[in-house]
C-alpha cells in the first residue's frame, strides 16, 4: 500500500523526504500562515487573533505525575520515567480548550477541538531535578493523527488555503502538491465531522511525536475521566462549548479530568498496512496513525481541571504554548511537520502580541464570548478548512 500512498505525499525513506529543500519550504509557510492570519481577521472585521485555535477558553488546572514504576515490569517503569515523569508531583497548570479553525465560529460548525496546556515546573521556586526549563508545554487535539502529512504538504496546502480563487489555487499547484492537498482535505474532512460533544468529555491526542528521553519516542494522549459531568449542548447557543465548560467549573461539584498517557514508538512492533517500517517513518509521516494495538498507551499523569478557575479575557488572550520552545532537550518535537509549524507558530505569535501591544487595553479578545462570523462558512467548507487542522499558538 505504500506505493500507492506515496503519490499522495507519504514518504518512506529519507531519500524521499529531500531534508535538503526543507528550510526554504519553511520559510513559505512562515508567509503564508501570517497571510492566513491577516485575512481570517480582515474577513471577520476583528483585531488580530491567533494563527488557528483563535476562539477559545483558559481555565486553571493541576499536572500531577503519577509513581510510574507502581505495578509496572521495571524495565517499562525505566522508559517511563524521563524528564518530568521521572519524579511523581504536582504541578499547576494551565490549560485552554478551544477550535481549530483560524475563524470565530460557531461552535457546531464541524470543526477539530484542542487542549493545549503549560506546565509551571517551578514549584517551590527550583524545576525538577533533571529538568532545565520552568515550564513544559502540550499541544492535543481530538484526533490521533495531523491530517497535513509534512512541510511539503504543509505549504501546498497553505497555498490553497490562502489563495484568493480555491479553486484557481489548486488547479495552479504541481501535479504532486495536488494529490497532497486533496489527501490532506479528505483527511480533514474525516476528522471534522466527528460528534460534537463537551470540551471535557472529548479524548486528544498529540498527532506528532516528541522525543521521550535520549532514545524513546512518544505521542501524547489525555483521556477523559469515565465520569466527567457535563450538560447537553443547545444548538440554538453558538458558544455551546465554552459555556457548558464554564458553568461546569462554577457550578459542579465533580471537576473533571484527564489521565495522560504516553505511546512508545516501537518500530519493531508497529505496522502500515500490514508491513514494519523504520522508525523515521513513523516520526517523519505526521498523518500516519499510530495502532493502539500494537503500540498502547501508559498513564503517566492526570490533568484535574480547578473550579471556578476560568482566567479573564485579557489574560487568557495572552497566553500562549509552545511545545519546541517550552521543553526539555529530552522532550522535543521530532519530524517534518513539527520542524516546519514552529517557526509559522512563532511569527504567528509574534504578530498576534505585537497587534495587541498597539490596540492596547480594552481590544476586542477571541478569549470571550463574542459574535460568530458565519457568512464565509460555505466557501471555507469547500476549501476544507485545513487552516483548523494547523496548530498554532
Amino acid at each position: 500500500m505504500l506505493f500507492l500512498t506515496r503519490m499522495f505525499g507519504v514518504t518512506g525513506s529519507d531519500a524521499e523526504r529531500n531534508l535538503g529543500a526543507e528550510k526554504a519550504c519553511i520559510e513559505e509557510i512562515v508567509q503564508k500562515v501570517l497571510l492566513l492570519q491577516a485575512n481570517a481577521a480582515v474577513q471577520q472585521h476583528r483585531p488580530l487573533g491567533r494563527g488557528t485555535h483563535v476562539k477559545g477558553t483558559s481555565v486553571r488546572a493541576r499536572f500531577e505525575v503519577l509513581d510510574v514504576t507502581a505495578g509496572r515490569d521495571p524495565g517499562m517503569a525505566a522508559r517511563l520515567a524521563r524528564g518530568i515523569f521521572a519524579t511523581p508531583g504536582a504541578y499547576p497548570a494551565i490549560a485552554r480548550f478551544g477550535n481549530a479553525d483560524p475563524k470565530v465560529n460557531s461552535d457546531f460548525k464541524p470543526d477539530v477541538r484542542s487542549l493545549s496546556f503549560a506546565v509551571d515546573l517551578t514549584r517551590d521556586g527550583a524545576a525538577p531535578a533533571g529538568v532545565n526549563v520552568g515550564r513544559q508545554d502540550f499541544s492535543l487535539q481530538n484526533t490521533t493523527t495531523l491530517p497535513i502529512n509534512d512541510a511539503r504538504a504543509f505549504l501546498a496546502t497553505m497555498n490553497l488555503l490562502t489563495a484568493s480563487n480555491p479553486a484557481a489555487g489548486l488547479w495552479s499547484l504541481p501535479f504532486k502538491d495536488k494529490l497532497r492537498v486533496l489527501r490532506t482535505l479528505a483527511l480533514v474532512q474525516v476528522q471534522t465531522h466527528q460528534r460534537i460533544k463537551p470540551y471535557q468529555q472529548l479524548r486528544y491526542g498529540s498527532n506528532v511525536p516528541f522525543r521521550h528521553g535520549p532514545i524513546d519516542v512518544v505521542k501524547y494522549s489525555a483521556t477523559p475521566f469515565s465520569d466527567n459531568p457535563a450538560r447537553h449542548l443547545q444548538r440554538s447557543n453558538p458558544n455551546a462549548l465554552q459555556d457548558e465548560l464554564i458553568r461546569h467549573l462554577n457550578e459542579d461539584t465533580k471537576i473533571s479530568g484527564f489521565d495522560f498517557g504516553l505511546q512508545f514508538l516501537d518500530a519493531e512492533r508497529m505496522t502500515y498496512w500490514g508491513k514494519r517500517q523504520d522508525a523515521n517513518f513513523w516520526m517523519e509521516n505526521a498523518s500516519i496513525e499510530w495502532n493502539e494495538a500494537e503500540a498502547p498507551f501508559y498513564t503517566v499523569a492526570r490533568l484535574t481541571l480547578l473550579p471556578k478557575s476560568q482566567l479573564r479575557p485579557e489574560e487568557g488572550e495572552a497566553t500562549y504554548f509552545d511545545v519546541t520552545g517550552n521543553a526539555t532537550p529530552d522532550s522535543m518535537p521530532v519530524g517534518s511537520i513539527n520542524r516546519a509549524r514552529w517557526h509559522g507558530e512563532v511569527a504567528s505569535r509574534k504578530a498576534r502580541m505585537r497587534a495587541a501591544s498597539s490596540q492596547g487595553p480594552g481590544r476586542e479578545s477571541t478569549e470571550r464570548h463574542g459574535e460568530v462570523e458565519q457568512g464565509d462558512e460555505a466557501a471555507e467548507e469547500n476549501a476544507g478548512g485545513s487552516g483548523r487542522a494547523i496548530a498554532a499558538s
